[in-house]
């Protein structure tokens, strides 16, 4: 059992059962389900509607949401991984607070093409409760995904932050 400090006994498991609530409740999210297992659950995934979810047209027909956060040692706030996932085009659009990319902050907007990325930017750091975070978050992921611009068929976010 991981417990989330500074949030008073919210354990990882309790915090993905109210992502899952969450996700249950946005518009364009089904199939809501966790991975690996309800049992051992480490991330939260919905299949979207991408027209209901993004409030408009879409080029892609399905889109999928994956969400996970965790606490690693040593650091004072959560990590997180809020990835907006078109599997037609092999294409990932995520938030990632996390230490792969020390150069850009505790936080950067990732775009992946073809299982590689191909664009990242900081995004701003967000000290609050997780579920605050995924609530901005959910709320930006509309904007981020109209930022995607496609060259040539490669894709890049060339206008963020918008």
């Amino acid at each position: 059992m991981i417990f989330l400090a500074g949030r008073d006994r919210y354990t990882q498991r309790t915090l993905l059962r109210n992502v899952h609530g969450r996700l249950t409740r946005q518009a364009g999210c089904e199939d809501v389900r966790y991975r690996p297992s309800r049992r051992r659950p480490r991330y939260v995934i919905a299949n979207v509607d991408p027209t209901t979810f993004l409030s408009g047209s879409y080029d892609a027909e399905t889109a999928r949401l994956e969400i996970r956060f965790w606490y690693p040692a040593g650091v004072d706030y959560e990590y997180y991984r809020i990835n907006w996932v078109e599997p037609d085009r092999n294409l990932m659009l995520g938030f990632h607070q996390d230490a792969d990319h020390p150069d850009l902050g505790p936080c950067h907007i990732q775009l992946n093409y073809e299982d590689t990325p191909v664009d990242r930017h900081s995004a701003t750091f967000l000290d609050a409760h997780p579920l605050a975070v995924l609530d901005d978050r959910l709320q930006q992921l509309p904007s981020a995904v109209e930022a995607i611009r496609w060259e040539n068929g490669v894709p890049s976010l060339p206008t963020w932050p918008v």
